[in-house]
């Protein structure tokens, strides 16, 4: 049986600025995709990376006294470090990505030449796609945006607010008037397209306005990669950056048959300020070229910093890099995804984060983890008892109830397992942890019902069938947290004396069930996996 594919992206990052927490926001939602997928045995790749032209970056550079790729090579190193660190790997977010792609590698560069080409040799209703003309109208060179009078607000950019000016310039024009109906049968035949729902809207409601022929290039600047047979003009940033999930996956994959396979169960995560280049222009030109579009864009909200946009000016910008540096990683992804719903904007808060840290991860997590390894010690002298499965499988018995059936599932619980795969599936990541965080409600209502720690008049099995239950929860919530929090999860899997690494396992389906830890395992005193924080008042 051939495994199933997954090919996972985030947008390729601007490099005219140090990494924030929407780039963070975006790479570990992706990352927790990645790594789940992998665990289902499922072929995965992987992809991140950074867009380097344009005339943004040319004058900050300028304005810098370097050279652009000066400036890309230096803002590239932060984003690499943020991301994976190997020799401070408790500085980085530990995104497990297989590709880290620049728009200024060969390897790309070659392919945008050859795609623009090819979308210059095609027509349309009789009409060439691709044709040179004059641009005249607004632009914005913060967000590279072409803009109508009617799209401004106060004569500014409805997207970043800043100051536009008009541009008046000989041009290389692609015929996007003609893909109107094109595009919204797409969106039509594939109604998850483009998630969530209301950004589906949002973008039918665009196309539906009427579509304008968009500039492809420009030739007031020279930062960019030269239009076949006239390297007067630039290719415009974004038909070049938008290229960058085909250049990957062709370079790293290798095999067509397999890239097909990867490109048709591809998801495009992004945030929903980009939204209209990768639903609308996107799949414009991939049609042009007689290529298919991605199988999903799912466009997120934005962070707000206590009610407030973030900004430079303001002072009110997140650092994930200082996040990560006193939280920690973990911390910090499982915060991100479990705040909010993955579609909708958050507000980000210091206090909001620490008492979730507190809530969820110490006093809860941390505590089971904790009191349940020190019984085995007390208790058992460290070695995890063999369970009495006659009293754990009782119709009355809490161990079934609380525990096996949330695992295993019955007439009227779905399977953990199958609960988080259709979850993950639609992106539902606070979703997905809700549901973990109420089994771990469970495991805590047990010790506390339980109390393995009474011994007078107990049978001795009923301890031990107790204590192994809770080594057994551990297990399994190692595996559930894993892909959110991955050194945390391999910190709990190695306390509990298992072998490997939880990064290798690819067959989650045949050890996410009831009952295998290996009981007669000998446990060591535990580390405090979540330290609490100490909160202000």
């Amino acid at each position: 049986m051939n495994p199933e594919y997954f090919y996972v992206t985030t947008p390729i990052y601007y490099v005219n600025d140090v990494p924030h927490i929407g780039h963070a926001y975006t790479t570990i939602a992706a990352d927790v995709l990645a790594r789940f997928h992998r665990h289902l045995g499922h072929r995965v790749f992987f992809l991140t990376g950074t867009d380097e032209h344009g005339q943004k970056i040319e004058q900050a550079a300028l304005e810098k006294g370097e050279t652009p790729i000066e400036l890309a090579n230096r803002v590239v190193a932060r984003f690499r470090s943020l991301w994976r660190n190997p020799e401070h790997p408790e500085k980085a977010l530990n995104i497990s990505y297989d590709d880290f792609i620049r728009t200024t590698e060969p390897r790309h560069k070659d392919r945008v030449r050859d795609f623009f080409e090819k979308v210059q040799s095609e027509s349309i209703h009789g009409k060439s796609i691709i044709y040179k003309g004059e641009y005249e109208d607004w632009y914005c060179t913060p967000c590279e945006t072409f803009l109508t009078e009617m799209q401004l607000q106060d004569g500014k950019c409805p997207t970043c607010h800043r100051e536009v000016k008009k541009l008046k310039e000989s041009s290389y024009f692609f015929r996007l008037s003609e893909f109107g109906q094109i595009l919204l049968d797409g969106y039509q035949s594939h109604a998850d397209c483009i998630l969530p729902q209301s950004r589906m809207n949002e973008t039918k409601s665009f196309v539906e306005g009427g579509l304008k022929d968009l500039s492809l290039s420009r030739n007031s600047f020279s930062w960019g990669i030269p239009v076949p047979n006239d390297e007067k003009h630039v290719i415009y940033v974004w038909f070049d950056a938008l290229f960058n999930y085909m250049t990957a996956l062709y370079d790293s994959v290798k095999d067509p048959e397999e890239c097909k396979k990867f490109w048709g169960n591809s998801l495009h995560l992004v945030g929903k300020d980009i939204l209209r280049f990768h639903a609308v222009y996107w799949p414009a030109f991939l049609h042009a070229a007689h290529l298919p579009a991605p199988k999903m864009i799912f466009a997120h909200g934005w962070w707000t910093n206590d009610g407030k946009k973030m900004s430079k000016s303001l002072g009110n910008v997140v650092d994930p890099y200082a996040m990560v540096e006193k939280y920690g990683a973990d911390p910090f992804r499982y915060f991100l995804l479990a705040e909010v719903p993955f579609g909708q904007d958050g507000d980000f808060s210091i206090p909001a984060m620490e008492r979730r840290i507190n809530a969820d991860l110490a006093n809860n997590l941390g505590n089971l983890f904790s009191r349940t390894i020190n019984l085995v010690l007390k208790q058992r002298e460290g070695v995890v008892p063999h369970p009495d499965k006659d009293q754990m499988m009782r119709p009355d018995a809490m161990t079934y109830t609380a525990l096996i059936r949330f695992i295993e599932g019955d007439a009227t619980e779905k399977p953990a397992l199958l609960f988080l795969t259709a979850a993950l599936k639609r992106c539902a990541f606070s979703e997905a942890l809700r549901h973990f965080s109420s089994y771990l409600d469970r495991a805590n209502d047990y010790v506390d019902k339980m109390k393995p720690w009474e011994k007078t008049g107990r049978d001795p099995r009923e301890i031990d069938t107790i204590l192994f239950s809770l080594i057994e929860s551990l297990r399994l919530i190692s595996l559930m947290i894993y892909p959110f929090m991955p050194t945390k999860a391999q910190a709990m899997w190695e306390n509990l004396n298992l072998p490997g690494k939880i990064s290798d396992i690819q067959n989650l389906s045949e050890i996410f069930k009831w009952g295998l830890y290996p009981a007669g395992t000998t446990l060591q005193k535990p580390n405090a996996l979540f330290p609490r924080i100490e909160v202000k008042k």
